[in-house]
């Protein structure tokens, strides 16, 4: 049964509508509105692993993820934090939420090497019988701008990206879904991004995943600074010392920091982010 039944009465909705830009009346329940959330959120709020590289578990409880994410601004989050905090934004509204994981595959040449460390979320919609896969946490270009609807093989546009789920065959009982984009740039086609089923998982399968994830020391969340942000126009992501900018008519530009003060300076004007005193981002 999806976990949409818990309760969020004390979620800020107010807080988290103005923390994402949300201008106009009180949104509805309804498949626009979702895909303006979506949007929204994603250029509001960066994509960021710092509780992580400080060597920090980042609490999942959703007080704490306001604190971090709404009332502070100057801060992200990774998926577990950007999609617990969504979903409750949903489930507030009345959406129905189911949180799903996911194995990251980008780049893998067997799915079943990558163990599943992405939280992805299935979200149903009052009187529509179309799911839809939505995400506010993926850190990476290949990520969905808006829900796509759980139908396979059918391309769909989400805000100047193409995307589309296929099925692959494995060994589970459960159809494997596949979210690919298409990347002209880097593959000259489709990508898979992420393999994923239908399973429900529960908080504290998150809480152990988001444990391992950022204290692990063989996790890259652990090990250096990734940080993404999304802009009207363009991409801009910081992975360990190099930030790159893909801009929408497919221009790349790469530069390495040289030092800690101008990764301080990069996060502050490039990111929105003030990195906590004291955490050393380029090891």
């Amino acid at each position: 049964m999806p976990d949409s039944a818990r309760t969020t009465t004390d979620f800020d909705l107010d807080a988290y509508l103005d923390r994402i830009g949300w201008e106009g009346e009180r949104p509805a329940a309804d498949a626009d509105t979702l895909r303006g959330l979506q949007l929204a959120h994603m250029r509001a709020v960066p994509f960021e692993n710092l509780d992580a590289l400080a060597g920090t578990a980042p609490s999942l409880e959703l007080a704490d993820l306001t604190a971090k994410l709404v009332h502070g601004r100057r801060r992200g989050g990774y998926c577990y934090e950007h999609n617990t905090l969504f979903a409750a934004a949903l489930e507030t509204l009345g959406f129905r939420v189911t949180r799903l994981t996911a194995r990251v595959v980008v780049g893998a040449d067997r799915f079943e090497d990558r163990p599943r460390t992405h939280m992805a979320l299935l979200v149903e919609i009052p009187g529509d019988p179309r799911p839809y896969l939505a995400d506010v946490g993926f850190g990476a270009i290949g990520s969905l701008l808006e829900p796509a609807p759980l139908t396979a093989d059918t391309e769909f546009h989400d805000a100047g990206r193409r995307h589309r789920l296929v099925h692959v065959p494995h060994r589970g009982p459960l159809e494997m879904w596949v979210l690919e984009a298409y990347r002209q740039a880097s593959t000259g086609g489709w990508e898979a991004q992420y393999a994923f089923t239908l399973e429900p998982f529960e908080r504290s399968d998150y809480e152990m995943i988001n444990w391992h994830v950022a204290t692990n020391p063989r996790s890259p969340f652990s090990r250096r600074p990734y940080v993404q942000r999304l802009m009207p126009d363009r991409h801009v992501l910081l992975d360990g010392d190099r930030v790159t900018e893909t801009r929408d008519d497919g221009t790349v530009t790469e530069r390495k920091l040289t030092d800690e003060a101008e990764a301080r300076r990069v996060l502050v004007e490039d990111f929105g982010i003030d990195a906590p005193e004291g955490l050393t981002l380029l090891g």
